[in-house]
């Protein structure tokens, strides 16, 4: 009896795709994207840092340190932007102290680093206390800040030997007294060749090496490196903030396609062919369902904001109009991608195997359960092809940037694309209730 029965249970299984997908498809799905997002970190490396770069200074010295860095196989590096305010046709200028600042504040790269006047003179003197870089950072990406110093300051000991060594021997000089012809002249051979050698070297050595980590540590003397967080006076704000959207989006998924497989029940029970024969029609149904979900993700997003404002003190108050207008766009997105899985699914069973699947993959790739800082750049972008990563820096901005209405304009115009094609794909896809 016991073999006969494993055999039933068997072929309901090979008969239910559903349950196979559950079974096999998701673990294998979420595994992927975990191993994507961490297991490729040990085999290629730390991905690129983006890092905006201003030279106050314009020496030689400044500006072969600068090419060095945009050499470093670690680091993405950006000296120029339009100015602030210009069209987007403006020619791009090299970036000076506020507009690099004004990067970091506005997410493009979460660090910019500012060589100071006086860089060349002081560069390289380590019984001067070195020289001291600005480096503005934005405390929500807390690795690149870190990378970035290090890579710095690793660079600084490897672009320009011939300057070092100079200083070097002129500290020398200074303490031990002058060097003898002969000495002299050897110094003279050598420090062009130093420099022919570091301008010609195009690579550098790899980034973990023992000699870069004995260079940064050396580098650490001489040149500083003063932190300015551009953002983050209210830090736990902006973390509870992004923790309360991702996880406020995803359940808000879950909770559109359950409400949304309302229309399933309503299949069974035949009171649809009853609604179909009367003034509402489909388009009527489908409209009064999406404002229902609409209202109904709403409060489910204003609930869960509140209860951050309750217990973890989440500055709601102060940031209500963008809060508004992210969470009535985000809950009508929501509400029509729950009416294209009911439309899409025949029963509920199937449609809460689907739901779980789709939510499940596209909230892990959108940054709904863990930062997509963290991820490689080839996952972000992928995560682009999901309306969370849309609401999330929506929600992003308003409570981590402070950001205007009008700066929401690109997740605005992004969601309500997604919209659009949902709600144009239900109504479609609900075309065989009418034909039926």
């Amino acid at each position: 009896m016991i073999p006969t029965l494993v055999r039933i249970y068997w072929t309901s299984l090979r008969r239910d795709r559903v349950a196979q997908a559950m079974t096999f498809l998701l673990p294998v799905m979420f595994f992927s994207i975990f191993a994507l997002v961490f297991g490729q970190r040990g085999r290629g490396g730390l991905q690129r840092v983006p890092v905006a770069i201003a030279d106050l200074d314009r020496s030689e010295t400044s500006q072969r340190l600068i090419r060095a860095l945009q050499r470093e196989p670690s680091m993405l590096v950006r000296t120029r932007s339009r100015p602030v305010g210009a069209p987007k046709d403006a020619a791009e200028t090299p970036l000076d102290l506020e507009r690099a600042r004004t990067l970091v504040h506005d997410g493009d790269v979460p660090v910019a680093f500012v060589m100071p006047a006086g860089f060349e003179s002081a560069f390289g003197h380590f019984d001067r206390g070195g020289v001291r870089i600005t480096m503005f950072t934005d405390p929500s990406d807390p690795i690149a800040p870190r990378v970035a110093a290090g890579l710095l300051q690793k660079v600084s000991m490897t672009a320009l030997p011939e300057v070092l060594a100079s200083r070097g021997i002129g500290q020398f000089e200074r303490h031990a007294g002058a060097l003898t012809p002969q000495q002299r002249a050897v110094v003279d051979h050598w420090l062009p060749e130093l420099k022919a050698w570091s301008l010609a070297d195009s690579g550098g050595a790899a980034a973990d090496s023992a000699g870069d980590r004995k260079a940064a540590g050396l580098a650490a003397e001489m040149i500083g490196v003063d932190e300015v967080q551009v953002l983050g006076e209210k830090r736990d704000n902006g973390m509870v903030s992004f923790y309360a959207a991702g996880i406020a989006v995803m359940f808000l998924l879950f909770s559109a396609s359950s409400a949304g497989g309302a229309l399933l029940d309503e299949v069974e029970s035949g009171t649809l062919d009853r609604v179909l024969t009367s003034n509402v029609g489909m388009t009527g149904l489908l409209a009064g369902k999406w404002l229902y979900i609409i209202l109904l993700g709403t409060l489910q997003i204003t609930v869960m904001f509140l209860w951050g404002r309750l217990v973890f003190g989440l500055d709601l108050f102060h940031h209500l109009p963008g809060f508004a207008v992210m969470t009535v766009i985000t809950a009508a997105t929501a509400a029509a991608f729950g009416l294209v899985l009911a439309t899409l699914c025949r029963t509920r069973q199937q449609l809460g195997g689907i739901a779980t699947i789709v939510i499940l993959a596209i909230s892990a790739v959108g940054g709904s359960m863990f930062p997509r800082f963290l991820m490689s750049a080839g996952m972000q972008h992928m995560g682009l092809l999901t309306f969370n990563a849309w609401a999330l820096d929506g929600f992003v901005k308003v409570f981590w940037r402070n950001a205007r209405i009008v700066d929401l304009a690109p997740q605005i115009a992004v969601l309500m694309a997604f919209m659009a094609a949902f709600l144009t794909a239900a109504r479609l896809l609900a075309r065989r209730w009418e034909r039926s």
